[in-house]
């Protein structure tokens, strides 16, 4: 039982949190009445959707690598790589996955279908990565920094949130940042380049050097991309956007502290930094904490209609 759970890879479940980006911005997380909204059991909905459809694509993907996986010091012990799970068990688990993921689409998020076809969506993005993308440089992380999007916007569609278009450029630039360091961080950890292209095609194109300029390039976008969520007055946020400027130095911090991390050949990725790492963990539940505090404390600055709506009337007889 232990091997299969494995083969879900629960851990990386964390990468749906994105879903909830909507409830927390959107300032729906408390009713008037100091309750939780209906909207959070939605969003939690579309959190089970996204981790049984991910664990699907994990399945398929081990599947289709696990000879390429043998040669990794830690894939290795993968359930299907060493040998615990078998295909034919493996692809029975991920049919069960898919009809319960059917269930909830159905009977959970039936009456919005807009994000139930962002998940479905997802799936399809995640096949394209793992029998295509992921063999062509650059290409394999912006289909996984899309993947992160997707969740952002099912999220907001399954409670009815509009997010800022600065919002999802900075989710996708962030993402695309994770993603470099991914690559980064297996490049470190098998670290002969032969053994590195066994393991993953891509990696005999990317060197050191590709990966810190991307690193660097979406960094910086990242942050800017952030800044600029905080000061664009559309669309209106039900809370003083403004004030989120002054987490800067959280997010400045835990992307430094990702980048230092990367290159020591410790970590596997992103999920391993926020498990393993606990000055960044502790950074991320800061920033989300005083995120929140911003959220659910503050009002919007007032427009300048709001300041005085009261219509101009010209004297005629000024003009003579």
């Amino acid at each position: 039982m232990g091997a299969y759970l494995r083969l879900l890879r629960p851990p990386q479940w964390i990468k749906n949190v994105f879903v909830f980006a909507g409830v927390a911005f959107g300032n729906k997380l408390l009713g008037p009445d100091g309750v939780l909204w209906d909207s959070v059991l939605v969003a939690w909905l579309a959190f089970i959707a996204f981790c049984a459809a991910s664990s699907v694509t994990y399945i398929l993907n081990d599947i289709v690598d696990r000879e390429q996986d043998r040669l990794h010091p830690t894939k290795s012990k993968r359930p299907l790589a060493s040998g615990e799970v078998t295909v034919p068990a493996a692809i029975g688990l991920a049919v069960t996955l898919l009809a319960a993921m059917g269930l909830v689409l159905v009977f959970g998020l039936g009456d919005r279908p807009v994000c139930g076809g962002i998940i479905v969506g997802y799936l399809a993005l995640n096949l394209f990565y793992s029998f295509a993308a992921k063999r062509v440089i650059i290409l394999d992380v912006i289909t996984i920094a899309v993947g992160f999007v997707l969740r952002a916007y099912a999220g907001a569609e399954a409670v009815d949130v509009f997010v800022s278009p600065w919002l999802i450029v900075c989710t996708f630039t962030l993402c695309l940042f994770l993603g470099f360091g991914k690559r980064r961080c297996e490049l470190a950890v098998i670290g002969d380049d032969s053994d590195a292209a066994k393991h993953r095609p891509t990696l005999a194109e990317y060197t050191p050097e590709v990966l810190t300029t991307g690193l660097n390039i979406s960094a910086g976008l990242a942050i800017v991309t952030f800044l600029l969520y905080t000061v664009d007055p559309l669309p209106p946020a039900p809370f003083d956007k403004a004030k989120l400027m002054y987490t800067l130095p959280l997010v400045v911090y835990g992307i430094f502290r990702y980048l230092m991390l990367i290159g020591s050949g410790r970590i596997t990725g992103p999920t391993d930094v926020i498990i393993r790492d606990r000055p960044f963990l502790l950074t991320v539940l800061i920033w989300v904490l005083v995120a929140q505090m911003i959220v659910l404390n503050t009002k919007p600055p007032p427009t300048d209609a709001g300041l005085d709506a009261r219509p101009v009337v010209v004297d005629p007889s000024a003009a003579r």
